[in-house]
C-alpha cells in the first residue's frame, strides 16, 4: 500500500468528503484509510451530550522511542451558502488555475493533508519517527465545539496519553505561508444584557419607564472608555455590541423590556473573574445616571453570561523556535509570533502541553470558493517535514 505523501491527493480524497458539521461524512474514514500504511493506531470516539448533537472523532497515534507531538485539527466544515454561487462544486476538489477548490480547503483540511504527507514523507526517509506521533481531529470545532476536542483530550489522558508539544493546523497567516505563527490566543466572554422598565404611552411618558432610555445608557458605559490598551504580546481587549433587541412593533407604545448581547475579547491583563467585575461596576455605576432618564430610578437590569474561553500564551521557547526556524528554512522569511485572531482548539490543548498554531493562507476559509494554492500544500507539507526533522532531531 503507498504512502500518503502528496498532499493534494490527501486534500482531494477529504474534500471530497461533506462533513458540515458536525457530520462525519465520510472524512474520518477517509484519514483511517490514509494513516493504516504508516502503521496508526485509529480510534474514532463518538461523544454525546443532552441538546447537542452526537459527535464522531478521530485519535491516531504511531509509537515510537522519545516525545510525545500532537497535532490537531478538525475536518467538521461551516455550510457551503448556495453552492450555485460556487465556480466549482464545493465538494468536487476540482483543480484550475494552479489552485484546489471546495469546503475545508484551508479551513482546515488541507492543514491536516499536509501533516499527514508530511510524516509519510519523513517515515519514507527514515524508516521510522524518532518519538510518537499523534493525531486529536474532531468533528465539533465548527459547531458547539461541546462534543469534539476538549473530550477526546480528557478521554486519550484517560488512557494515559501525555503529549510533549502540539501543533493545531489551523490557517494562520494571512497573505503568504510563512507569516505568522499563533502563539496564544485573547479571551472571550459574551454577555445579554436586560433592562426592565415599563410599559406605557408615548404620550404619557411619565407613567412609563423607557427600556431604551435604559439599555443606551448602559451600552455607552459598557464601550467607554476602553477597557485598555493592549500589552506587549496581545491586542487591546475589545467589547463588541452585537445586538440591541425591543421586539416593539408599535410606534406609539413606550416599551418595557430591552436586551443586547455583546462579545468581549480580552488580553492578559485581565483574568475572567476581574473582567465580569469591571463590567459589572461599569453597569451599576450607570445604572444611575439621569442624562436620558431624568426623575426616573436607577435602570433595573439583569446581567447573563455564556461562552467563556480563557486567555492563554505559550512560552515555550523550543517549540515555537523549532516552528519559526522550520518556516524560515523553507520559506526564507521569519514568521510573526502573534496571538491575534478568534478562539481555536488550542484554548483546551493549552491545559496539556505547549501548543502553536501554524497552517494555510485563510483569506477564502468560510467563503463561497473557499480554495488553495497547490504550491501552498507543498510548502506547508515542507515546513511541517523540517518541523519534525528538527523536533525529532533534539530528543
Amino acid at each position: 500500500m503507498s504512502l500518503p505523501v502528496d498532499p493534494a491527493a490527501n486534500l482531494a480524497a477529504l474534500i471530497r468528503c461533506p462533513s458540515v458539521t458536525p457530520e462525519e461524512g465520510g472524512a474520518l474514514a477517509a484519514l483511517e484509510t490514509m494513516l493504516a500504511p504508516l502503521g496508526f493506531s485509529v480510534e474514532r470516539p463518538v461523544f454525546s451530550e443532552a441538546g447537542t448533537p452526537d459527535v464522531e472523532n478521530l485519535y491516531a497515534r504511531l509509537s515510537g522511542n522519545g516525545p510525545h507531538l500532537m497535532f490537531a485539527g478538525h475536518t467538521d466544515v461551516v455550510p457551503v451558502g448556495d453552492e450555485a454561487d460556487w465556480t466549482h462544486p464545493p465538494f468536487s476538489a476540482a483543480v484550475a488555475d494552479g489552485q484546489m477548490w471546495g469546503r475545508g480547503a484551508v479551513d482546515m483540511k488541507g492543514g491536516i493533508a499536509c501533516f499527514i504527507a508530511a510524516v509519510a514523507r519523513h517515515v519514507d526517509k527514515h524508516g521510522a519517527l524518532g518519538g510518537s506521533v499523534s493525531l486529536v481531529i474532531t468533528g465539533d470545532e465548527e459547531g458547539p465545539s461541546i462534543n469534539g476536542t476538549s473530550k477526546l483530550l480528557q478521554w486519550a489522558k484517560g488512557k494515559g496519553e501525555t503529549w510533549d508539544a502540539a501543533i493545531v493546523g489551523e490557517p494562520t497567516n494571512p497573505a503568504a505561508i510563512g507569516d505568522m505563527i499563533k502563539i496564544g490566543r485573547r479571551g472571550s466572554i459574551s454577555g445579554r444584557l436586560t433592562v426592565h422598565g415599563r410599559q406605557g404611552h408615548a404620550a404619557y411618558p411619565h407613567l412609563a419607564d423607557n427600556a431604551v432610555r435604559g439599555i443606551v445608557t448602559l451600552v455607552d458605559a459598557l464601550l467607554h472608555p476602553p477597557l485598555d490598551e493592549g500589552t506587549e504580546t496581545f491586542q487591546p481587549t475589545n467589547l463588541e455590541v452585537t445586538t440591541i433587541d425591543v421586539g416593539n412593533s408599535a410606534a406609539n407604545v413606550v416599551p418595557g423590556k430591552a436586551t443586547a448581547a455583546f462579545n468581549i475579547r480580552y488580553n492578559d491583563r485581565w483574568t475572567l473573574e476581574a473582567l465580569q467585575a469591571e463590567i459589572h461596576n461599569r453597569l451599576d455605576r450607570a445604572s444611575g445616571r439621569r442624562r436620558l432618564r431624568p426623575g426616573k430610578q436607577a435602570v433595573a437590569f439583569d446581567l447573563e453570561w455564556f461562552g467563556p474561553s480563557p486567555v492563554f500564551l505559550t512560552r515555550d521557547d523550543g517549540l515555537i523556535g523549532t516552528m519559526a526556524a522550520s518556516v524560515e528554512t523553507v520559506t526564507g522569511r521569519r514568521p510573526e509570533l502573534s496571538t491575534t485572531g478568534g478562539t481555536s482548539d488550542a484554548r483546551y490543548i493549552k491545559d496539556y502541553c505547549p501548543v502553536v498554531e501554524f497552517g494555510l493562507v485563510g483569506k477564502t476559509m468560510h467563503m463561497v470558493d473557499e480554495r488553495v494554492d497547490l504550491a501552498d500544500l507543498e510548502t506547508l507539507t515542507a515546513i511541517y517535514d523540517a518541523f519534525l526533522e528538527r523536533w525529532f532531531a533534539q530528543a
